[in-house]
């Protein structure tokens, strides 16, 4: 007689044979799955399409007018110069850029160079002041940390607006009106509480263990600052710096108030060159147009830092 083989008991079965089972899906992962088949299905890339064409329509003319004469813009649309490609007839000039550049009533190749001036030290100061201060703030423990990291980010809703008169009596009381020194504080004043705020929330996003392993080894807060967390918060730096470098670049109020004639940005030559009427559109385009160029090649080339910036405080290891 055959006897039956005895089952083995549910313990003895190989662990690496036994068949995985599936993994219940979170809710927060659920949706984002669903988000992300709606955001790539042919209705949303078509919405998209389109709203980036009507966001670019303007832009481009823009583009056609600065190169159109003077007497051609005034009696007729931009749109008209496909009709005149078609038939051979359009007309094309670059007197504008240069009336724009080099003339005498308008000169802003000067105040070109002047938002390079105003704009690389206003986004590098509160950078680095930034970075020092959101370090103290998420790995030194001190007294009253707390109170004094909401009191500087409070700080972010005290409108504009209110500082310019006491800030603008101060520099004068101090002999530096007028100069680019207000221009690059004033930009660092209002930049430094969200500045601190999200260099601090990408630092508290590092794992303590890398710090504490550092700390282990003898390292102090400055190779701790420079070797170990510096190189991760590239992206966000770059996030910021774009912001920061388009805010100040196409800021007006502030070289308005603050900076002498010598010393204003481009931003305030353009919108003078309006005029009280709004004459010289043929200069105005041209201006513009210059004015609007730096930021697009700035936020073009640094797109991905900008992306990896935006996704480190999300994404993790």
């Amino acid at each position: 007689m055959t006897s039956t083989p005895t089952p083995l008991p549910s313990h003895a079965v190989d662990k690496e044979t036994a068949p995985e089972k599936p993994r219940k899906m979170s809710r927060a992962e659920r949706r984002a799955i669903a988000a992300r088949g709606k955001l790539s299905s042919p209705w949303a890339s078509g919405i998209a399409i389109l709203i980036a064409i009507l966001w670019t329509i303007p832009s481009v003319g823009l583009l056609i007018t600065s190169f159109r004469p003077e007497t051609v813009i005034r009696n007729s649309g931009w749109w008209t110069v496909f009709g005149n490609i078609a038939s051979g007839e359009a007309e094309f000039t670059v007197d504008n850029y240069n009336q724009a550049l080099y003339g005498n009533s308008s000169n802003l190749s000067t105040f070109f160079v002047n938002s390079f001036v105003i704009t690389i030290p206003a986004v590098i100061i509160p950078i680095t002041l930034a970075l020092l201060a959101a370090y103290a703030f998420a790995w030194i423990p001190f007294k009253g940390r707390n109170f004094l990291f909401v009191a500087v980010f409070s700080l972010q809703v005290v409108p504009l607006q209110v500082a310019l008169v006491p800030l603008l009596s101060n520099y004068n009381d101090w002999g530096i009106g007028g100069s680019f020194w207000t221009v690059w504080f004033s930009h660092s004043i209002f930049a430094l509480p969200l500045a601190i705020f999200l260099l601090h929330n990408f630092m508290k996003d590092i794992p303590p263990s890398l710090v504490e392993a550092a700390r282990v080894d003898g390292a102090g807060h400055v190779k701790i600052f420079f070797r170990v967390l510096f190189p991760l918060l590239v992206p966000a730096i770059a996030s910021f710096g774009i912001f920061q470098f388009l805010w100040v670049w196409n800021d007006l109020l502030v070289g308005l108030t603050f900076a002498a004639r010598p010393y204003q940005p481009m931003t305030v030559a353009v919108a003078e060159l309006a005029g009280s009427r709004g004459g010289d559109w043929h200069l105005l385009t041209a201006g513009a147009f210059i004015s609007m160029v730096v930021p697009l090649v700035v936020f073009i080339a640094l797109q991905r830092y900008f992306v990896r910036g935006m996704l480190a405080g999300a994404v993790k290891g």
